[in-house]
């Protein structure tokens, strides 16, 4: 992987966007809501958000549904600043996705709607019509390759990536309700991180690839050794390994006060990736994707809580040096 193509910091993001309703006051169940608070939301909506707010520029490719859910999520891309050039609206029955998610650790629920979900009827011709030289990188999660027409699609973006010149980064996002089954996950998502450059994933999801969640570790190592230049293997509140260039880091997590569980993911991708963007080390680079995790994880709303460099570093300035499990 050329890190040289990075530093441009024109990312293609592949995956949805849809509205996030949070119940509100903090603490609040869904089950006793009176008032909600709505945002963007969706991982590679959330990720390219994130990217924006770290100074570069993301485009996102997906679809949506020509209603009013749609279309919300249409002005939200605008007001984050993230190109919609690439998204397309849909008629008939299919629906952006909607979640529903609480800010509260114990017994959080959240509730994600994705029954006939727009950004699954993304094509190859939504991706034939990208000039692929005009980006970076390609980033894009696990979800996009849960249903067709979106996966096959998917997998002609990563193609197209390729013979470009561009990384491909992918976030594994494992969601089983997304999928028909776990053993068609496990194979599409095993081949979609043979073909990534740099790979981001949680210990159960490794472990799934695997097909042993005691395997995880060494499916992590394994892909680093063969076909990826960077795999980033998340273990919670233990921190991560990072297995680079035949080495293996060991990075911590900050402590934050967390209000709910959900966007520290996506938060942690836009962090990695804009901070190798800017040309800093990889350790360095996966630490402040650990800081803005602690951020968004801290605060209502998950686009709307990415930090902008002024707030990461005033995080960096008063908070303690990551802890490891």
């Amino acid at each position: 992987m050329s890190m040289d193509r990075l530093s441009a910091g024109k990312y293609l993001v592949i995956g949805r966007v849809g509205m996030d309703m949070t119940p509100t006051p903090q603490n609040t169940r869904t089950r006793e809501a009176e008032t909600m608070f709505v945002s963007m939301g969706g991982s590679s909506a959330n990720i390219a958000a994130g990217l924006v707010r770290m100074g570069c520029d993301a485009s996102l490719v997906t679809c949506v549904s020509d209603d009013s859910i749609g279309w919300y999520c249409l002005d939200q891309l605008d007001a984050y600043g993230v190109s919609k050039n690439h998204v397309r609206k849909v008629t008939g029955e299919c629906r952006t996705s909607l979640a529903i998610y609480e800010t509260r650790i114990e017994e959080h629920q959240s509730v994600i709607y994705r029954n006939n979900a727009a950004d699954f009827q993304m094509d190859a011709s939504d991706i034939e019509a990208i000039d692929f030289s005009a980006y970076s990188a390609v980033i894009t999660t696990g979800t996009v390759f849960a249903a067709e027409p979106s996966r096959s699609a998917a997998f002609l973006a990563f193609e197209k990536a390729r013979a470009a010149g561009l990384p491909i980064i992918f976030d594994v996002d494992y969601r089983p309700y997304s999928w028909p089954s776990p053993q068609v996950a496990e194979e599409v998502l095993s081949r979609a991180g043979g073909m990534a450059d740099v790979i981001v994933g949680n210990d159960e999801e490794f472990g799934f690839m695997a097909g042993d969640i005691a395997k995880g570790q060494d499916m992590a190592r394994r892909l680093a050794s063969t076909s990826a230049a960077i795999v980033v293997y998340k273990m919670g509140p233990e921190g991560a390994v990072t297995f680079a260039d035949g080495d293996e880091m060991h990075t911590g997590v900050y402590p934050a006060s967390a209000i709910k569980p959900t966007g520290a993911g996506d938060s942690f991708m836009a962090g990695m990736m804009s901070s190798l963007t800017q040309g800093r080390p990889l350790q360095e680079a996966v630490l402040r994707g650990s800081a803005c995790a602690a951020i968004v994880v801290s605060n209502v709303g998950c686009a709307v809580a990415m930090p902008t460099p002024a707030a990461l570093d005033e995080f960096l300035n008063t908070h303690p040096a990551p802890l490891r499990g």
